[in-house]
């Protein structure tokens, strides 16, 4: 029988600069699953919060709040979703934050910090001259969500105007230097891709250390389509400064495609399975 597939495409509000690319990965893998033998039906991450979703099966790359949630219940319903809506809410800053520092993966010194709590903050409780604050849940809707300050007013200044926009967690960042660099993934394959930022390369590493750091994350946070940014320090030591859940995959496209949906599928088909021998047994 034809698996039938549930897509989810993102919110345009959480594709900064990026709506396009978003929907072309998803459209893409969609086309992917046609030739795996499946079928699909893509939704908005509006669509969600109708519920009127019937297939058993869903990718999705919906990252709102209320989606997530939303998802989340269906999940605990018996549908099978990739990624997991709890991974996705993994990789909201704070809990990214804890999560990764937790399991030992190198991050940089961070502070979760609320907006309301009144408190003055200075630079150097977390690092020197500059550091950064970032709004601490989805990665970026606006320019500001993401700003490197050089003084304790600008740092207090930018907390106020997070308050104002009713973003009550903050995570203030060490400001790590070295080259910086973007990595993309789908877990449980061969894929496994990453690139300089601006093209600048001054410092030697080891990309297998940088994938390997790339994977525990995903098993942290429990991701399987994923990227991030990392860090590469003079001395070659390699530094995890974000990972979010599926990407645009821009660079690579058509190649993440193939093995985004032959992970999606595989993991359908052994949901499937799974959920025969259940009714099997229960009957």
């Amino acid at each position: 029988m034809k698996l039938q597939f549930a897509g989810i495409r993102r919110k345009s509000d959480y594709s900064p600069n990026q709506i396009t690319n978003d929907g072309l990965i998803i459209l893409k893998t969609a086309q992917e699953l046609i030739k795996l033998g499946a079928d699909y039906k893509l939704y908005e991450e509006s669509d969600i919060l109708s519920g009127n979703i019937d297939e058993e099966v869903i990718f999705t790359m919906a990252r709102g709040y209320d989606a997530l949630k939303h998802l989340i219940k269906l999940e605990e319903k018996g549908k099978f979703i990739i990624n997991s809506p709890v991974s996705s809410l993994n990789c909201y800053r704070v809990q990214m934050s804890a999560k990764l520092k937790s399991a030992g993966i190198p991050f940089p010194k961070s502070k979760i910090v609320s907006t309301t709590s009144g408190k003055q903050y200075k630079i150097s409780e977390i690092g020197e001259r500059k550091i950064w604050i970032k709004r601490g849940d989805v990665h970026a809707v606006h320019r500001e969500d993401v700003s490197l300050v050089y003084g304790d007013e600008e740092l207090n200044f930018l907390l106020n105007e997070f308050a104002h926009r009713g973003i009550k967690d903050t995570v203030l960042q060490e400001h790590i230097y070295g080259d910086v660099i973007k990595f993309y993934s789908v877990r449980d394959t061969n894929f496994f891709r990453w690139y300089y930022v601006n093209g600048n390369h001054n410092y030697k590493f080891d990309s297998y250390l940088l994938r390997e750091l790339a994977e525990k994350s995903a098993q942290v946070l429990d991701l399987y389509i994923y990227g991030g940014d990392a860090i590469i320090s003079e001395d070659g030591s390699i530094t995890i400064i974000d990972v979010n859940d599926w990407p645009s995959f821009a660079n690579f496209r058509d190649e993440a495609s193939r093995f985004i949906a032959k992970i999606i599928y595989e993991k359908a088909v052994e949901f499937s399975e799974i959920k025969k021998l259940v009714e099997q047994v229960i009957a």
